[in-house]
């Protein structure tokens, strides 16, 4: 391979507000190649997370070369690295990839083949591409941190509250605790949050502008076996605290600058645990290729009709217009599932 070779991207050298035109923009970058497991695969669709949004506003420095982001993408393996084994040229994946690397708004992207799945079968790569990052946070938040059985006999009983039901991660959070057979209460605000929740499969609603507890009771339930947190961890701590069964456990994964009073949860002997699905690949755990297993349990799971893609919007082509509208909407609160993109433009960069 050509080592001027260069691809399509959107990146950033500043870190500015999404409605800004220079925010997200449209470039080239040099085409890499794969060593090691690392897998070079030709994007065709990617989705936009929270995550995307909070890095493109962290902090104030300029950047000498664009830097990517995105971390969910669905496409095709064009090249292997010599020590892959997992995937082959011509295979069809989705995958979130690392946070430490660059990030997969681009026309190819290096991945290492352990943190990635082979694509749904029964999804094309738009719907596909909305599964990754989502999936896998849900996945160890359920099953690795709050210790969710997955014998369905187990559960039977048990409850989770899934704050921020509607959203990306909530709307699998609820498939999956409901295959678990927890019974599940997600909260929402809106009514059409709400309908997308229960379409998901939440078993109640309850709204997060309001006390927890006296909702929670009012469905003849005393206390909660498990939530799963998704929405301002401090804002909600007091809520939360509240709602926990005595030996319960709590999973969050948006952090807080405010201090979290862990004593509160002392005397009810409970659990509080971090889920952050970066972890894995970021430190390289001894663990990481459960990733790629936990992301193939999926793409079976959906193949069967046991679960369903969370796209709910659409966009074409992946370029740096359609980026910007698309973290904007993050931005603004009121997104309902994922948002996909798919097709590189092969216009010129202007």
């Amino acid at each position: 391979m050509s080592s001027n070779e260069t691809m399509r991207a959107v990146g950033l050298y500043q870190y500015l507000p999404a409605d800004h035109p220079e925010s997200l923009l449209d470039v080239e970058v040099p085409k890499p190649a794969p060593t090691g497991r690392d897998l070079l695969v030709r994007i065709k669709a990617i989705s936009v997370n929270p995550v995307d949004t909070r890095v493109r506003a962290s902090n104030s420095k300029r950047e000498e070369v664009p830097r990517v982001l995105g971390w969910d993408a669905s496409g095709i393996v064009e090249e292997t690295g010599p020590d892959c084994t997992l995937f082959h040229p011509g295979d069809e994946v989705y995958y979130a990839g690392s946070i430490v690397r660059p990030g997969t708004n681009s026309e190819f992207h290096l991945v290492d083949e352990m943190i990635v799945g082979r694509k749904p079968r029964t999804l094309d790569f738009a719907a596909a591409a909305a599964l990754p990052l989502t999936s896998i946070t849900a996945w160890e938040a359920l099953y690795n941190r709050l210790g969710v059985s997955s014998q369905h006999a187990e559960n039977s009983g048990r409850t989770i509250l899934i704050i921020g039901a509607a959203g990306g991660v909530g709307s699998i959070a609820i498939q999956l605790a409901k295959l678990a057979g927890l019974t599940v209460i997600g909260t929402a605000s809106r009514p059409e949050s709400s309908a997308w929740a229960k379409s998901m499969g939440a078993d109640h609603i309850i709204n997060h502008h309001e006390a927890f507890m006296p909702q929670v009771r009012a469905i003849g339930i005393e206390y909660v076996d498990y939530i799963f947190c998704m929405y301002d961890t401090a804002v909600h701590w007091s809520s939360m605290v509240e709602a926990i069964k005595p030996q319960g456990k709590i999973c969050s994964i948006v952090g807080t600058a405010e201090p979290l009073h862990l004593t509160q949860l002392q005397s009810k002997s409970v659990t509080f645990v971090w889920e952050s699905m970066f972890t894995r690949p970021m430190f390289q755990t001894e663990d990481m290729e459960e990733q790629h297993k936990l992301l193939n349990r999926i793409a079976d799971e959906i193949d069967m009709g046991r679960l369903r893609t969370t796209e709910t919007r659409r966009l074409s082509p992946i370029n740096a217009a359609n980026l910007r509208k698309a973290h904007a909407l993050l931005e603004s609160k009121v997104m309902i599932g994922k948002l996909v993109i798919e097709s590189f433009d092969r216009s010129p960069v202007e």
